[in-house]
């Protein structure tokens, strides 16, 4: 069973900056994608960002891309979401996710594993 923890989230000024983190168990962390998503009230669960096995390969939505950066330490089992210039409209829950494979995809049903979110707040 992989258990997936996420910390970092809280409440920042639009323009302001936020490091999502998101730690996995188990020993083979480095051999899957990871992703990031995210839920707005009242909305659906939507793509943010993926990464593949290695960090070689990284995806955005056109809505944050330009704006967050993920990344990964293989070593320390972790992968990370660094938000620049957010904007109301980027609060949510953030949610990280393992792909059930090595390579990123953005559909949301690529993931078996989930973590129990972090809130973003982003006031204008």
């Amino acid at each position: 069973q992989v258990q997936l923890v996420e910390s970092g989230g809280g409440l920042v000024q639009a323009g302001g900056s936020l490091r999502l983190s998101c730690v996995a168990s188990g020993r083979t962390f480095s051999s899957y994608a990871m992703g990031w998503f995210r839920q707005a009230p009242g909305k659906e669960r939507v793509f943010v960002a993926a990464i593949n096995w290695s960090g070689g390969s990284t995806y955005y939505a056109d809505s944050v891309k330009g704006r967050f950066t993920i990344s990964r330490d293989n070593a320390k089992n972790t992968v990370y979401l660094q938000m620049n210039s957010l904007k109301p409209e980027d609060t949510a829950v953030y949610y990280c996710a393992r792909n059930r494979r090595h390579w990123a995809t953005i559909e949301g049903t690529a993931y078996d594993y989930w973590g129990q979110g972090t809130q973003v707040t982003v006031s204008s």
